[in-house]
């Protein structure tokens, strides 16, 4: 894993998030984007290096809608961005780990993405990501 390359936050209403979090880091997101695949619409900011992303459940059936039905607004997962995806899913399974996902997926912000269990990561969904190049 090269580095944390995004915290995910999940919100009741992306836009009133949105201005909590202008307000917080003096600067807009740079980037709003609707994840059909995942059932949410998102956004992300700039902090130093790393990212936040706001993500807003779309589909009331999304991951997103039933984390905030059972645990409210909060941390929902951190992401790390690998070199090789593939081979880093390969790595963990292999470490015990429960990748949620057979292959990865489009994710949001131009990558491509997987998630570990939370049962075998200490309670935190982590989630895996590489950029599309």
């Amino acid at each position: 894993m090269d580095k944390i390359e995004h915290i995910g936050i999940a919100v009741k209403d992306l836009d009133a998030a949105n201005e909590v979090y202008t307000k917080l880091f003096a600067e807009p997101p740079y980037k709003t984007e609707m994840v059909e695949s995942e059932g949410v619409s998102t956004s992300f900011f700039k902090v130093g290096e790393s990212k936040i992303e706001l993500l807003e459940a779309i589909d009331p059936e999304s991951a997103i809608a039933k984390f905030i039905e059972k645990k409210g607004e909060g941390i929902h997962h951190i992401a790390y961005a690998v070199a090789d995806i593939k081979a880093e899913m390969e790595r963990m399974r292999a470490e015990g780990f429960v990748v949620l996902n057979d292959e990865p997926k489009k994710g949001a912000d131009n990558k491509l993405v997987c998630f570990l269990h939370p049962k075998s990561t200490n309670g935190v969904l982590i989630e895996l990501c590489q950029e599309i190049s």
